[in-house]
C-alpha cells in the first residue's frame, strides 16, 4: 500500500486511462506506457515496486479489452494459447532477474529495448509492408516459431515487468501469418497471462502497491473501451497502426533514457 494524495488519485485513474486506451487499440504498449505515467506522472519513485504494480493492472485491462476484440471475431485462440503458456514459462525466470538489477539500470535497459522496437516498427511502416498470408484457422501455423517466439517473449516480459504487447503482435504474424488486427487481439491473451504471472513473483516479494493498482485498473476500463472502439473502425490499416505505436515508443524511450543516464556516470 504507497499512500496517495487526493491529486495523485485522479492522475492514476487518468494514467491508467490512457493505458488501457493504448491496450485496446493496438494490444500493446500499454504496459510500455504505464511504467513511465507511473514513475514521472502520479510520482511513485520506486522502480521496482511500479513495475510490480504496472504488471498486474496491465494483465486485468489486457483481459478487460480482450472482450471487445473476441466479439469483434479478432481473437485466434489456439496460437494465442501456445504463445501464452511457454510465455508464462519465460516470465517467471525473467522476473527473478529482474528484481535482482539496480532499479534504474533496470529502467535504461527498458528504454533502449523500447527504443529498438520503436525504430523497428517505423520502418516497416514507411516500407508499407503488404498483408501477410493468413494461418489456416483450424491452426496451420509453425508450431516451433510459436513456442520459440512465446517463450522468449515471456523471457523478455518477465524481467522488464511489461505485458511484452509490442513483442507478441509481430511476433504471432511472424509465427502464424495472422493480419495485424487479429494479431493485436490475440496478443491480448499472453499479456495478460505474463503480466499476471510477473506480478506474482512481484506480490511475493511486496512489490506490488495494491491502492495503485485498483486504480490503475478502474481508469483501464473506460479507457480500453475507447481503444477497442478505434481499432475496430481502422481494421488492417497495418501502417497506421505502426506508426501510432512506433511513434509513442519513441517518445517514451527517449524521456526515460534521458532521466536515467546517470546510471552510466556513477
Amino acid at each position: 500500500m504507497v499512500a496517495l494524495s487526493g491529486l495523485q488519485i485522479v492522475l492514476a485513474i487518468a494514467c491508467g486511462g490512457v493505458v488501457g486506451f493504448t491496450l485496446g487499440l493496438i494490444g500493446g504498449g500499454g504496459s510500455i506506457l504505464a511504467v513511465p505515467l507511473l514513475l514521472y506522472v502520479v510520482g511513485i519513485h520506486n522502480a521496482h515496486i511500479v513495475i510490480g504494480t504496472t504488471a498486474l493492472a496491465v494483465a486485468v485491462n489486457a483481459w478487460i479489452n480482450l472482450i471487445p476484440h473476441w466479439r469483434h471475431g479478432h481473437v485466434r485462440w489456439k496460437p494465442a494459447i501456445l504463445f501464452a503458456i511457454p510465455g508464462a514459462i519465460g516470465a517467471v525466470v525473467g522476473s527473478i532477474f529482474g528484481k535482482m538489477l539496480d532499479g534504474k539500470a533496470l529502467l535504461f535497459l527498458f528504454a533502449l529495448l523500447i527504443l529498438v522496437i520503436a525504430v523497428r516498427t517505423l520502418i516497416q511502416a514507411r516500407r508499407g509492408n503488404g498483408k501477410p498470408a493468413a494461418a489456416d484457422p483450424m491452426g496451420s501455423f509453425r508450431w516451433g516459431r510459436v513456442l520459440a517466439t512465446g517463450g522468449g517473449t515471456g523471457l523478455l516480459s518477465g524481467f522488464f515487468g511489461i505485458g511484452g504487447g509490442f513483442l507478441i503482435v509481430p511476433g504471432l504474424m511472424f509465427a502464424t501469418g495472422m493480419e495485424m488486427i487479429d494479431a493485436i487481439g490475440s496478443s491480448l491473451v499472453s499479456v495478460g497471462l505474463f503480466g499476471v504471472t510477473t506480478a506474482v513473483s512481484y506480490a511475493a516479494s511486496g512489490l506490488v502497491a495494491w491502492n495503485v493498482f485498483l486504480l490503475y485498473v478502474l481508469g483501464g476500463i473506460a479507457g480500453g473501451f475507447f481503444g477497442t472502439l478505434v481499432s475496430s473502425k481502422l481494421g488492417n490499416r497495418k501502417s497506421l497502426l505502426q506508426t501510432i505505436f512506433g511513434s509513442i515508443l519513441v517518445l517514451v524511450a527517449l524521456y526515460m533514457l534521458y532521466d536515467n543516464i546517470s546510471i552510466l556516470i556513477h
